[in-house]
């Protein structure tokens, strides 16, 4: 453990939203620290390709772009650390923010914690994890190289790294709950057209199958209630994610889904407190709106703390 550090602007998570955050508070030379999480660049980092960010017309690496913002905040001084937040206290100001390597004494908090993969929650899932079931195609895609490959989503997402899986696979098979699909029509155009693709519809997995690496699908058609199996090399699942808010509840406003509740200036319910990106985002969910939100709580955190500086100079 560390000594205690403090700091004027705590920015919680170094996705888009964070590191955007880290560029305007380090802008307007608050020295921000970020601290990282589990997951530099965020749930954008694992896509592999992003063609719907201004300025790339040919698209970008979702890892590259995640670089991309967090050397542009250290070039105006914010401090990236590798490190995770564990409990915060907001009862007083600073803010207490307890971390794998101390604590952080913070005069306003920027959260941007993100979201984490939704998982179906059926038998094999769990154990087959590694062994043919994943949630980041661009993490284990080249593991499939000519093997037959399955994909669960109806989104943009699921549509994404499973035309980004073709590279790899000798066939994708998407499957969705639904009859239609949500993903954007350029992606399911593209889909359509490529001839490795198959689609499943209107049917859920009920089971996982597999000893040492996956091997069977157990499918039911939820219109027909048919049951069937589907032999699959891999599995990967692109269902959602839910919002990582966990060591915030009964510390801060949240909805019934678990998102932060923030008003249009990405406060919380505790002053000098914020939120932005897929943390307090239940709708967008995009890297573009993410990296907006950030930008927005960092222009009213430095506002508050100028707020502050005024009270006290007037005491």
């Amino acid at each position: 453990m560390t000594e205690n550090r403090h700091v004027k602007v705590l920015i919680l998570g170094a996705g888009p939203a964070g590191l955007s955050a880290a560029l305007y508070a380090a802008r307007a030379e608050l020295e921000p620290v970020v601290l990282t999480g589990m997951q530099l660049g965020g749930q954008a980092a694992l896509t592999h390709l992003i063609e719907n960010y201004p300025g790339f017309p040919e698209g970008v690496g979702g890892a590259q772009l995640g670089e991309l913002f967090q050397k542009q905040a250290e070039h105006f001084g914010a401090k990236v650390e590798f490190d995770m937040a564990h409990e915060v206290d907001f009862s007083q100001r600073p803010y207490k923010v307890t971390t794998d390597t101390g604590e952080y004494f913070a005069d306003s908090v920027i959260i941007s914690t993100g979201a984490s993969s939704v998982h179906l929650n059926v038998p094999g899932e769990v154990e087959l994890t590694g062994r043919g079931v994943s949630y980041c195609a661009t993490c284990d895609g080249w593991f499939f190289k000519d093997k037959k490959v399955a994909i669960v989503g109806g989104g943009d997402s699921a549509f994404e790294e499973a035309l980004f899986i073709t590279r790899y696979a000798s066939s994708v098979t998407l499957i969705h709950r639904r009859e239609e699909f949500r993903a954007g029509a350029i992606l399911q155009k593209r889909a359509n057209e490529h001839p490795k693709m198959n689609f499943i519809t209107n049917t859920v997995i009920t089971d996982i199958v597999g000893d040492d690496k996956l091997k069977t699908l157990k499918l039911k058609n939820v219109v027909t209630g048919a049951e069937s199996d589907f032999e699959t090399d891999g599995l990967f699942i692109f269902i959602g994610h839910t919002p990582n808010t966990e060591m915030f509840k009964g510390k801060l406003a949240m909805n019934e889904l678990g998102y932060l509740d923030v008003n249009d200036k990405m406060e919380t319910s505790v002053p000098g407190v914020f939120a932005a990106g897929e943390v307090a985002d239940s709708h967008f969910k995009q890297v573009v709106t993410s990296a907006g939100m950030g930008a927005a709580a960092a222009i009213q955190a430095t506002r508050y703390l100028e707020s502050l500086e005024e009270e006290t100079a007037d005491s």
